[in-house]
């Protein structure tokens, strides 16, 4: 009866550790999937979306800060009048991120291209600001998104708009891919999205037939 018992907890140890390696394994997977790159079509798709629902102005503006900055949600949150004004009331190029808004907990200067300074000028005519520390991007009742609830809305918005595969990180993911696309490179690309290693921004970098054809003819 002892040997009996034996093997029938060995083989229960062995169904317990093949259901644990099972379980990591799938794990693994999950946190490794990668936000889905945006195609052209997609986000006219999105824009389109916005464009039928309240707070068209704000919505697209947010959703282009990530697509034309390469901003992180938790980033975006953050942003407040004082951070994108300059003195003459005009959005400047330059936004400086403090260290305690980032996630690696180092300052960085976020280069605003000319496209987006227009969606945000435009944003900014529609929603004036009454204190320049307000957050740039309000809510319902007033107090600006956190990195949560900011998440959450574009989890929301893509869900919406019929784009599966889309997180809150496929504006970011986009931002990088398009800008790798075009022959930027990978250094420079983590520098503007401040990421330490560029092994971390390589993994952004969904690579597609476009990337292919331009590459073999450089050979």
């Amino acid at each position: 009866m002892n040997g009996i018992w034996k093997k029938t907890v060995a083989r229960n140890n062995v169904r317990k550790y093949a259901a644990s390696i099972v379980k990591l394994y799938l794990g693994e997977k999950t946190m490794s999937k990668q936000a889905k790159t945006l195609t052209s079509v997609e986000v006219k798709r999105i824009l389109d979306f916005i464009a039928l629902k309240k707070h068209a102005a704000r919505n697209r503006a947010m959703f282009l800060v990530t697509l034309y900055a390469g901003l992180r949600v938790g980033e975006v949150a953050t942003l407040r009048y004082m951070d994108v004004l300059g003195a003459d009331d005009e959005v400047r190029d330059e936004i400086r991120l403090d260290a305690s808004v980032t996630k690696n907990n180092e300052a960085r200067t976020v280069f605003v291209n000319a496209k987006l300074r227009k969606e945000l000028q435009y944003y900014i005519k529609l929603k004036p600001y009454q204190n320049l520390a307000d957050k740039l991007f309000y809510t319902q009742k007033n107090d600006g998104f956190t990195a949560n609830t900011l998440a959450q809305f574009f989890m929301y918005l893509y869900r919406a708009a019929s784009i599966d595969g889309a997180t809150s990180h496929s504006g970011r993911r986009t931002f990088i891919t398009t800008l790798a696309n075009k022959g930027v490179s990978v250094r420079l690309l983590a520098s503007l999205v401040g990421h330490k290693n560029i092994s971390t921004t390589q993994c952004y970098i969904d690579v597609n037939d476009d990337m292919k054809r331009k590459a073999v003819e450089l050979v």
